[in-house]
């Protein structure tokens, strides 16, 4: 018999959910100055975090610094892809932010014909939570172990989606640093990239080994070395 903590039958009771909320997927956009804008996706099966079903979404129709589209935009894509595939659909959807981010997440979902799914938002400021339906939010015990379960997923997919906003915008820094290196085209930064997270990564490995990787010459590979050490160097003072 599949094992459910009691924090998801008391998170069904808090949120009037239809259902044990056994999987639950939740969303955060990042971005730094409108630049480089991506968003994350975590997933919760059974209360744990399942880190194979994570997603990371680079926001493509949107220019600037746009929460509400950006919401809307992920979530078509991940909720469109999940119908035309046919796969598993959330039992809750939680969203990083407050009312607007809440709207423009349940506008997708009623386009999609998913508006039976409930989701909600946790707002940061006052760890507050609001459902489409209110303009108020939810009058829900802040020492809950619910309310602990939808914090920790929040500070979850807030962690993973500033993450990979750090690893895009580190990857096109170095992409237009490393391209005035020559011999060192697009292609041969691709590689790099396939096989390296991160500046540290690059000038860690031994260099016969980053060869063995990329077939970048190892007369390059020394360039890349110098030029990344002095960037970090440059960056720590």
């Amino acid at each position: 018999k599949e094992f459910l903590p009691t924090t998801l039958k008391e998170l069904q009771e808090v949120l009037a959910l239809p259902v044990i909320p056994k999987r639950i997927e939740a969303f955060d956009n990042s971005n730094l100055n409108g630049t480089n804008s991506v968003a994350g996706m975590v997933c919760f099966i059974n209360g744990k975090s399942v880190k194979k079903e994570y997603r990371k979404f680079d926001i493509k129709t949107v220019s600037g610094i746009d929460d509400y589209e950006s919401m809307r935009e992920v979530l078509f894509r991940r909720y469109s892809r999940q119908l035309k595939e046919n796969n598993q659909l959330p039992d809750l959807i939680l969203i990083d932010g407050g009312k607007g981010q809440l709207s423009a997440a349940k506008s997708t979902l009623d386009k999609l014909g998913l508006g039976y799914i409930r989701v909600i938002g946790l707002a940061k400021r006052l760890e507050e939570i609001y459902v489409p339906e209110s303009l108020e939010p939810q009058n829900i015990s802040k020492t809950s172990s619910s309310i602990y379960l939808l914090r920790k997923i929040r500070d979850e997919v807030h962690r993973f989606s500033v993450n990979f906003h750090r690893q895009i915008r580190s990857k096109n820094m170095t992409k237009s640093i490393l391209s005035s290196i020559k011999g060192l085209g697009e292609s041969r930064i691709k590689l790099l990239w396939r096989n390296y997270n991160s500046f540290s990564e690059i000038l860690l490995a031994d260099a016969q080994s980053i060869y063995k990787c990329t077939k970048i010459p190892l007369k390059i590979i020394k360039e890349i070395k110098v030029i990344i050490k002095k960037q970090l160097k440059e960056s720590d003072e």
